[in-house]
């Protein structure tokens, strides 16, 4: 793995390399191991390696991969942010095994991640055949000549806590003055970048103010594995200073184990379990006092500082790289053999629905309405509200109230109905935004906001379990209809057109609204045959947002008129839409952060979840119509793009905070959790649930 723009001079059987934040690389990668002729991939996964949010772009290359995957985990968290989870639980989900080196990160995969128990096995983190090394070198030259040696190694960071050690050297040195501290590896690379050596100019200064300078020696160097063989069996105790208990997995402690030191360590996890059975010492975090008691016990009897050195050494021997290599062929093996009696690779672009949950919807609305925007799950009140989003949650909670009968959602219909009438007109026309102290600052809303509010009343009018209701729904809906004339934009047409399908569907002898709805179908077919090019069979001259609601709309309209035209020009746009969306084998949204024109490359991101939801309803209306089994699975395929069938293989849908992230960057998922996203999953899962079920 490279760093952005830099490259690297690896050894020669390295024979292909990844830019960490170069997604199109990661595929490369999956093209050259899926033909290198390889039988088993290792992936050896550390957070920091991989690029995009929380290591995100590997999933890339494991999801290409045709041949088994077994994953060794470096850090397992005890307490994972919710796409640390997500990304875990997806390379255990394309992985046959995954590789922990203690039983804690057992535990907390089992317990934080929901991974299986049975795909978890514990091998633990080799070492260096020392009892080899040491035959064969045993006249090694000591690194502190005739003095006792403190060591510690690795690149250095703050963590390290490497002070702790030379705040205790003044206490040891006062009783063992032949006594030497070795701060043995360079400075870590990503530190350097931020910090430059301020960490270690400030240990230097500390053993000069300490009076230990002379007693302390930084090796500010790489060392060949052979190198630092040599440093540890020619030292006496070594010392892992960290200052966090949360460190599951360390490769310096188990060398040091390995090599027969005589480890003191404070007490994080991986200590804990490798030093426990009198394999070494543990002190408290920052202890500098007691450290220099344990040093000092050890050094004034040889004897117990000479059994700790053996029973690390005895166990190091256990954890040797051909011991721990044979349990990783023995593990190749089975996985091996278990893919040969399966046919093809696990399918795992599969997911879990969960319940219906309206709470994050309860989160957003106050007694005004519902709030846009959140900071993550929390409102944000300077967005204030949207009719935008006030006539979707109308839908939204009158579909609820359909489907599950709970009067809660009467409510909120109430509460969004409202705001409506708050912000129509008195020519028929509305305001779409409010500020959180109700103060508005526009004469008159676009023709989407005016479209979706009328598609919300017709749905009201369709769906109102009550008189009062279904009156107050009648009267903003036909003073609304004076407007329709004046609507000029596509979205406008078909937002009007579903409304008024609802409303036809009520009142299914009145002449005019079907004449309206005529109207608006042709103005719709209309910009089709404006626009319309070779090799370009859309509304507008670029595909933005909401795409799916255009044939949709005339889908609808043909149902009610039966007229040729429109259906033909929905199955010809929806086909040229289909065929931008679903190159990738998963629904690929036109993203917003700018919009398709033909011959211009797709722009993937922003994606945003009502674009989902767009698609969600063109297929359900294509399928109410045709029956078509494929738009089927289509529903289904658009519908798990919330749950990670989408570019970055993570889920959309918060299971924490019951919200659902704004959209897919480039290299992560958008953390905020607005009304539009929440109501565009609730809607899609009232939409799709049947399809899964049945």
């Amino acid at each position: 793995m490279n760093d952005p723009g830099q490259e690297y001079d690896y050894p020669a059987i390295v024979t292909h390399t990844i830019d960490d934040l170069d997604k199109e690389g990661y595929l490369e990668a999956a093209e050259y191991i899926n033909q290198s002729g390889a039988t088993i991939c290792l992936l050896q996964h550390e957070y920091g390696i991989f690029g995009g949010n929380n290591g995100l772009l590997i999933l890339t290359l494991l999801k290409q991969l045709n041949i088994p995957i077994i994953t060794t985990l470096h850090t397992v968290l005890e307490q994972p942010s919710f796409h640390q989870k997500e990304v875990i639980k997806k390379i255990g989900a394309y992985s046959s095994k995954l590789v922990v080196m203690s039983n804690l990160a057992i535990d907390f995969l089992t317990r934080k991640v929901d991974i299986p128990r049975e795909k978890i096995i514990r091998i633990e983190h080799g070492v260096p055949d020392f009892e080899l090394l040491k035959t064969m070198n045993p006249d090694a030259p000591r690194i502190g000549k005739n003095r006792k040696t403190l060591l510690t190694f690795g690149l250095i960071n703050r963590n390290k806590g490497i002070e702790t050690v030379i705040k205790a050297l003044p206490l040891i040195v006062e009783k063992h003055p032949e006594i030497v501290f070795i701060v043995l590896g360079k400075t870590h690379p990503h530190v350097i970048k931020l910090h430059g050596e301020e960490y270690r100019t400030y240990l230097k200064e500390l053993t000069i103010e300490r009076g230990v300078e002379d007693h302390v020696k930084f090796l500010n160097e790489y060392t060949s594995e052979e190198e630092l063989a040599t440093f540890l069996l020619s030292g006496d105790i070594y010392i892992t200073p960290y200052l966090n208990k949360t460190q599951i997995t360390s490769g310096t402690l188990a060398y040091a184990v390995g090599a027969g030191l005589a480890v003191i360590s404070t007490p994080y996890w991986h200590a804990e379990e490798l030093l426990a059975e009198d394999r070494g010492i543990l002190f408290d975090f920052k202890d500098h006092l007691q450290l220099a008691d344990i040093v000092n016990d050890l050094l004034n009897h040889p004897k117990k500082l000479d059994r700790l050195r053996k029973n690390s050494f005895s166990y190091g021997c256990q954890i040797a790289w051909p011991k721990i290599g044979n349990q990783y062929l023995e593990l190749f093996e089975e996985i091996y053999v278990e893919r040969k009696h399966k046919k093809g690779k696990e399918a795992v672009d599969s997911f879990d629905v969960p319940e219906f949950c309206f709470q994050h919807v309860e989160r957003l609305t106050d007694y005004t309405s519902i709030i846009q925007h959140c900071k993550g799950c929390i409102p944000n009140y300077q967005t204030g509200y949207s009719l935008d989003d006030t006539s979707r949650a109308l839908i939204l909670s009158v579909k609820a109230y359909r489907r599950f009968g709970d009067q809660k959602y009467i409510t909120y219909i109430h509460r969004y109905l409202a705001y409506l009438i708050f912000m129509q007109n008195q020519e028929g026309d509305f305001k779409n935004f409010l500020n959180y102290n109700r103060g508005t600052f526009e004469l008159s809303g676009s023709d989407d906001a005016y479209g979706r509010a009328v598609w919300a009343l017709g749905y009201l009018i369709r769906f109102a379990d009550s008189d009062s209701l279904f009156q107050t729904a009648v009267e903003l809906f036909n003073a609304a209809t004076r407007r329709i004339s004046q609507l000029t934009y596509a979205r406008g047409f078909a937002n009007c057109i579903l409304g008024f399908c609802h409303y036809i569907k009520r009142f299914p002898n009145q002449e005019q609204p079907v004449e309206t709805l005529r109207l608006l179908a042709d103005n719709l077919c209309g910009c089709y045959e404006k626009h319309k090019k070779k090799s370009w069979d859309w509304f507008e001259d670029t595909l933005t947002y909401d795409n799916g609601l255009l044939p949709a709309s005339l889908y609808k309209a043909y149902q009610l008129t039966t007229d040729e035209r429109y259906l033909t020009i929905a199955d010809v746009t929806t086909h040229f839409l289909e065929s931008k969306c679903f190159q990738t084998g998963h629904l690929s949204i036109i993203g917003n952060k700018q919009w398709f024109r033909g011959g211009e490359e797709i722009p993937g991101f922003a994606q945003q979840p009502v674009d989902a939801l767009a698609m969600i309803i063109l297929y359900g209306t294509i399928n109410k119509i045709k029956k078509d089994p494929e738009s089927v699975n289509k529903i289904r395929m658009c519908f798990g793009w919330f749950f990670g069938i989408n570019d970055l293989n993570l889920p959309l849908y918060d299971s924490e905070t019951k919200g659902c992230n704004d959209g897919i960057e480039e290299l992560s998922i958008s953390q905020d959790q607005g009304a539009e996203s929440i109501i565009a999953y609730l809607m899609s899962w009232l939409i799709t649930e049947p399809y899964l079920t049945s």
